[in-house]
């Protein structure tokens, strides 16, 4: 017989940032592996330098990285542990992304400006990924900007089960934040029993970031505890006057629930002083003890990355993790 016949054993490997150290042992721990050594560090200059401990040839890995601020530091470690994995040998690479950078820049809002989403996910594959997996992208349409295999996962069956067991005796009412995330709303209304659904009607110009007017709700809240659901939360100006507008309107109480908590400044301030009965959070991003506060719930994601990645790993299915409706 000519030729080489080898036992064809996979080998999994995960690798982590500097970014958050935290979820990467969670989601190691989930897996029953150690995470890969590697040596990084800055130049004095802010050039970032990286090395892997051991041999990564033949090998898939899982390339975990989160993007807090300064995101534009993370992003580019992670460009360059992917790019130094390739020149590795390694067999296939999957870029495990919890909070995508520069989700919000997704299409022109006005004549001259970039699609940076798009522009991220360019610079993921030129760097020489072959798949990539994030948590609730913040516009669904980014999944096609990357010319290769997305596993768009989501962090609603983590927060559902939270509210459920939380809240699950009071009368519910899932409140969206604008009308563009009216869908993802009502994906959390079946999940929770089919209770009411309501969305906030609000302006954005966008000339100026951060910023935008609620202007009315549309929907019964009367006497309801408010599920107010959001994929991210960064200065928190939109929740805070959600929470408001829906106080006003006669809720009972309002639970915010979000995938992805930024808290920039003043985030955490207005939300210590607003209204909100309880904000529920993952662990996307890393949270600071300087910026968590009493109302502060965070649950972890790891899980579900860890699921992901085995399916991933072993070829399976990852829309299954989500009963086919991912």
């Amino acid at each position: 017989m000519s030729g080489i016949i080898t036992s064809g054993e996979k080998h999994l490997v995960l690798v982590s940032g500097r970014a958050h150290p935290v979820l990467a042992e969670e989601v190691a721990k989930e897996l029953g592996v150690d995470l890969l050594p590697m040596d990084a560090w800055d130049f004095a200059n802010g050039e970032i330098y990286v090395r892997y401990g051991e041999s990564v040839r033949g090998a898939d890995v899982f390339v975990l990285q989160s993007h807090p601020a300064p995101i534009n530091n993370w992003l580019m470690e992670h460009l360059i542990m992917v790019d130094a994995l390739k020149r590795a040998s390694a067999k296939r690479i999957t870029a495990i992304a919890p909070s995508y950078p520069y989700a919000r820049q997704d299409k022109k809002h006005r004549g001259r400006e970039p699609i940076s989403a798009r522009l991220v996910a360019d610079l993921y594959k030129t760097a020489g990924i072959d798949r990539l997996v994030s948590v609730d992208l913040h516009a669904p349409q980014v999944q096609g900007y990357f010319d290769g295999p997305v596993d768009h996962l989501m962090a609603m069956p983590i927060l559902a089960k939270y509210v459920e067991a939380t809240y699950g005796e009071e009368d519910l009412c899932v409140v969206s934040p604008d009308a563009g995330r009216i869908g993802v709303a009502e994906k959390w209304a079946k999940r929770l029993g089919g209770v009411n659904l309501a969305f906030v009607h609000k302006s954005r110009d966008p000339r100026r970031p951060n910023q935008a007017v609620a202007k009315r709700i549309i929907g019964d809240v009367q006497g309801k505890t408010c599920i107010l659901v959001d994929d991210m939360i960064d200065t928190a100006g939109t929740i805070v006057q959600a929470v408001e507008a829906l106080t006003k309107n006669g809720a009972k109480s309002v639970v915010v629930a979000t995938t992805h908590p930024i808290f920039s400044d003043p985030a955490v301030e207005r939300l210590k002083n607003s209204g909100v009965r309880e904000v529920i959070a993952t662990n996307t991003l890393p949270v600071p003890e300087e910026k968590q506060f009493e109302k502060l719930t965070i649950l972890s994601i790891a899980p579900l990355l860890a699921r992901a990645i085995r399916a991933v790993f072993d070829d399976g299915s990852v829309t299954s993790l989500f009963d086919g409706d991912a």
